[in-house]
C-alpha cells in the first residue's frame, strides 16, 4: 500500500463518522465494522476531504460513544490509556511504527531515532517519521510523543501548538516531579 493510500479513508458500506469536540479541536471519529480507522483534527495536514468519511454514525452507537467518553477523560487528565477497537489502514511498515508508537508510556517521549533503532535499524529515522506522520488514528495512537533527538518539538500533522498542548497535558504536576512514592 503506498503511502497515498494511507491517507484516504474508503468510502464503503458500513464506514461512519462522528464529530467529537475537544480542547485541540474537533476531532472527527471514522469506524469501519466497530472499529476505529480514523481519527482526524480538523484542518491536519493529511486531512481526507470530507466526502470519503463515510455517512454521519450515532455518536451513542459504539464505537463512538466509547471513543467520546475516552477522549474526555483524556483531556480531563483522567485517562492515561485508551482501550478502544483499533483498525488503522497502512502498510506493514506504517503499522510496526504505529504499534511502537502505542507503546510510548503516557507523559513519556520518544526520538524518531529510538523508534528506528526498536525497529533495528538507526537508518529508518526518517522513514519513521513519515510514519508517524501519517498516523491516522492521532491523540490515540500517540504520535505527539515523539520529539527530535535534542528533545525538541519537530513534526506534527495537527501543528506544534497542538502537540505542545498534549504534551503538557500529560506532564506531572509539578509537585509530582522527582517524588519516589
Amino acid at each position: 500500500m503506498t503511502a497515498e493510500h494511507v491517507d484516504r479513508v474508503a468510502t464503503v458500506e458500513g464506514t461512519e463518522h462522528v464529530v467529537v469536540p475537544s480542547p485541540i479541536g474537533e476531532l472527527t471519529v471514522v469506524a469501519e465494522g466497530g472499529s476505529i480507522t480514523h481519527l482526524l483534527m480538523d484542518a491536519a495536514k493529511y486531512r481526507p476531504d470530507d466526502d470519503t468519511l463515510g455517512r454521519p454514525g450515532d455518536p451513542a452507537a459504539e464505537p463512538f460513544a466509547s471513543a467520546a467518553l475516552q477522549l474526555g477523560q483524556y483531556f480531563a487528565g483522567e485517562r492515561t490509556e485508551f482501550d478502544l477497537p483499533l483498525a488503522p489502514r497502512g502498510d506493514e511498515f506504517h503499522q510496526k511504527v504505529w504499534a511502537l508508537l502505542r507503546e510510548i508510556p503516557y507523559g513519556e517521549t520518544r526520538s524518531y531515532g529510538d523508534l528506528a533503532r526498536a525497529l533495528g535499524d538507526r537508518n529508518l529515522a526518517q522513514a519513521v517519521g513519515t510514519a508517524n506522520g501519517r498516523n491516522p488514528i492521532a491523540v490515540v495512537v500517540p504520535c505527539h510523543r515523539v520529539i527530535g533527538a535534542d528533545g525538541s518539538l519537530v513534526g506534527y500533522a495537527g501543528g506544534l501548538d497542538r502537540k505542545r498542548f498534549l504534551l503538557s497535558l500529560e506532564e506531572p504536576p509539578a509537585d509530582e516531579v522527582g517524588r519516589l512514592f
